[in-house]
């Protein structure tokens, strides 16, 4: 029989899946692009913590982008509802997409109900970062910050989210601490949805 054989079938491109391309960003050109970022913002400022919310602002941009994507590709357009859902997929997942790996732990406060913390013994924005000793409190882990407050404000789980260094007895360098302070209104949320 003539033309007997596979139909090809032409889908919508809009039913086609988002690809995931290529997973990797070369290290040595995000240290580049990151130190410039900071340079950068460093000469718009005239202090450290002006610099600090430069760089959460930059990152937080990131955030929001970074959740549209894996909700797209990974969720099929859902979102996290419950506070530990939210916190686990930034903790696994937007992680691994970020930095290759999942962070080194999530850990809930013990001062406060509303405080959680992600903690990453060597975070990849403070591996190549040598600090002056006139900036002496500065935390490039802001802009990690950043993506994190984006990621949870465009989940609808709005929190302050800072970074700090916390000395490891034994290490040469302090593991970064990004502490996560949610919004009065999630836990009213998270209660009534318990």
């Amino acid at each position: 029989m003539i033309g007997a054989g596979k139909i090809k079938q032409y889908s919508n491109v809009l039913d086609k899946p988002l690809s995931k391309g290529k997973q990797e960003v070369s290290l040595s050109a995000f240290a580049f692009l990151f130190s410039e970022l900071v340079q950068y913002n460093q000469t718009q400022v005239d202090n450290i913590a002006e610099l600090e919310r430069r760089l959460e602002d930059a990152g937080y941009a990131v955030g929001a982008r970074v959740l549209e994507l894996l909700c797209h590709r990974e969720k099929g357009n859902r979102r996290e509802t419950r506070l530990l859902g939210i916190l686990s997929f930034v903790h696994s997942t937007v992680w691994k997409v970020l930095f290759g790996k999942v962070a080194d732990s999530l850990e809930k406060g013990t001062e406060h109900e509303d405080e959680y913390m992600i903690s990453e013994k060597e975070l990849l924005v403070n591996r190549f970062i040598s600090i002056p000793k006139d900036m002496g409190t500065f935390n490039c882990g802001a802009f990690v910050a950043g993506i994190v407050r984006g990621v949870l404000d465009g989940a609808g789980f709005p929190a302050v989210v800072t970074a700090h260094f916390v000395p490891v007895e034994g290490q040469q360098r302090p593991r970064t601490t990004i502490l996560i302070k949610f919004a009065e209104e999630v836990l009213r949320r998270e209660a009534r949805l318990g």
